[in-house]
């Protein structure tokens, strides 16, 4: 499954901002290979024909099914397909992975499980362990006789990682840690055969260690009543002078941190993906549902306001998958590249992911709320049994609610993409100055108001999205020379430039998936996702509009104001289109097909 790499250019981490990218040099999933259908569908009929049956019984507390089910995952090669061969996974590349990762969106509780399990319990040791270390554990992780979990929330620390108590004191004999302290909101610590702990040594080094679960002084909490996931074991872990040999420390003492948010940025792109199955398992239960409800003699599909909702969920996921798999095709070209030139392919999978830090913390933050509104949107669609636990939308609305807060809350994850893109331009790594006093100079002189000449198809489009970037720079770089180094204290204002990233990092994701497909198949095969791509971008432009607008007027008046005020409405126009009729378009074929089916 190796891509030839040379004659692309892939953008760096955060460039999307300031430069342009071709439809040629992103990854889309329209053009998957066999091999890579081939897995999908095998995740796909897994989680329908074992985890979907079992999901009541799953969400009652069944932990004995839930390891049942995760050990039958792995005999399929589904729990170690990220594991290289060598310590017994499938190896598959970060395409494949994604293609898995969205059908197991899909199973609800037990999908948490599995997901931490393979993510946040299992990358440790794949990227940190030492040789011997992952000898010794990764084998077992991927045939699923160990569980994995990982500790680092506490009740004083959660987005604060470094603010924990944990502590760690080496013995006089120098063999073993001794660790103290307590842990919470541990997925899978119920029946987790190692956990991944993190604890200061001497209350000071921020350090990791793999901890066996049943080390004497090791208690755990009693389950959590959680609003949603309810089938998935989240317990508290208490550690009461817990001796662990000095060979589990993982990495390097002192650098925990660099473990703790390197997986992470891992886990938020696969948080991500996890959410798009859900959004279209969801959105497919609601069309199957409009199309059953009678109502005045007519199914409620038939409805206008019905068919509004049925197509605006299928535009956010469309988008969603469009986002998705651009990440995912950035990451692993760059996977591919280090790899050809000589780095190891687990390291070069967490260079790829630290490169594209901002754009995995932009997924988790879009798909999670993408699902969140799909879900909410399905409930409405159900009307009264949609309240009813009789019905699936009840559990899809409760499970859902959980992916804004973790890997880091979407505020957190607002936060950071800024705060990362504007270290990247301190660090050089990034030219944001060159472009941001570019649209200074042009705030000041006179607007084109002349119409593009050019034949190309989506000219309009790919005009507008020039310009929202013209209006995020113009935004970020002001709101950078008024609060310098006190920026990151403007909390809300950072927020909405957040909110700006997030929406052109979709329309321009949805936009070169598209063109890709208008190259491909022509105008008229792929007229209903270019209705879906219009109709994004004109509504991500007035939303891109209104957050500059809130920003702006956070920190300036006067004459500057109107300035601002005036460029922002100039780089955030687009011509007026009928989003009515693309969207009963859309729906039509959502309810002729009877599913989500782009």
């Amino acid at each position: 499954m190796e891509t030839n790499t040379q004659t692309k250019r892939v953008l760096k981490g955060g460039e999307f901002l300031i430069k342009e990218t071709s439809f040629a040099n992103i990854r889309t999933k329209d053009e998957l290979s066999e091999e890579q259908k081939m897995f999908g569908q095998t995740a796909e009929d897994f989680i329908s024909s074992r985890v979907a049956p079992n999901i009541q019984r799953i969400d009652k507390q069944d932990p004995e099914l839930v390891i049942q089910i995760l050990k039958e995952s792995a005999e399929l090669g589904l729990l170690g397909a990220a594991v290289p061969e060598e310590f017994g996974g499938m190896g598959v590349d970060l395409i494949t992975d994604t293609v898995i990762n969205e059908e197991i969106g899909k199973g609800h509780a037990w999908a948490a499980a599995f997901a931490a399990h393979t993510g946040i319990g299992t990358l440790p040791i794949l990227y940190f362990g030492t040789e011997e270390q992952k000898q010794k554990y990764l084998p077992g992780l991927a045939a699923g006789d160990i569980k994995a979990a990982y500790c680092l929330t506490e009740p004083g620390s959660g987005s604060d990682a470094l603010g924990a108590r944990t502590k760690a004191v080496l013995t006089e004999d120098g063999k073993y840690y001794v660790l103290n302290g307590q842990k919470m909101w541990i997925t899978n610590g119920g029946f987790a055969d190692i956990f991944t702990v993190f604890a200061k040594i001497d209350g000071e080094k921020f350090t990791a260690f793999i901890v066996d679960a049943k080390s004497e002084g090791i208690s755990l909490g009693s389950e959590e009543e959680k609003l949603g996931i309810k089938g998935s074991s989240t317990r508290q872990v208490f550690f009461n002078n817990v001796k662990v040999p000095v060979e589990n420390v993982l990495g390097v003492i002192g650098k925990g941190h660099k473990i703790a948010f390197n997986v992470l940025n891992i886990g938020r792109y696969k948080l991500g993906v996890l959410c798009l199955g859900g959004s279209k398992k969801a959105c497919s239960t609601a069309i199957n549902y409009a199309n059953e409800r009678i109502q005045f003699n007519v199914p409620i599909s038939s409805f206008g306001a019905i068919k509004h909702k049925l197509a605006e969920m299928a535009v956010k996921i469309y988008a969603a998958e469009s986002a998705t798999y651009r990440i995912a095709g950035s990451i692993d070209e760059m996977i591919q590249n280090l790899a050809a030139k000589g780095t190891d392919k687990v390291q070069a999978k967490l260079i790829a992911a630290e490169e594209y830090s901002i754009e995995c913390a932009i997924l988790k933050v879009f798909g999670s709320e993408v699902l969140d509104y799909v879900v909410d949107e399905a409930v409405q669609v159900f009307g009264g049994t949609g309240f009813s636990e009789e019905y699936p939308v009840a559990r899809a609305y409760r499970d859902s609610r959980i992916n804004r807060i973790f890997e880091g809350t979407n505020e957190i994850n607002r936060l950071l993409s800024v705060s990362m893109l504007v270290k990247k331009a301190m660090r050089g790594e990034l030219d944001l100055i060159t472009p941001a006093m570019a649209v200074q100079k042009e705030l000041m002189s006179v607007p084109d108001f002349g119409g593009d000449s050019s034949d190309d198809f989506f000219a309009a489009e790919k005009k507008a999205l020039k310009n929202a970037k013209k209006a995020i720079l113009m935004t970020a770089g002001a709101a950078v020379q008024k609060f310098m180094q006190d920026l990151e204290k403007q909390q809300e204002i950072i927020m909405n430039i957040s909110d700006m990233l997030i929406e052109l990092y979709a329309s321009e994701s949805i936009l070169l998936r598209t063109e890709k497909l208008l190259n491909t198949l022509g105008e008229e095969a792929c007229a209903l996702q270019i209705d879906m791509t219009r109709t994004y971008i004109s509504d991500s432009l007035e939303r891109i509009n209104l957050s500059g607008k809130h920003a702006i007027t956070a920190f300036n008046d006067g004459d500057t104001l109107r300035i601002m005020l005036m460029g922002l409405k100039r780089f955030t126009k687009y011509e007026a289109f009928d989003t009515i009729a693309a969207r009963r378009r859309v729906a039509d074929k959502l309810i002729e097909e009877n599913k989500y089916c782009f």
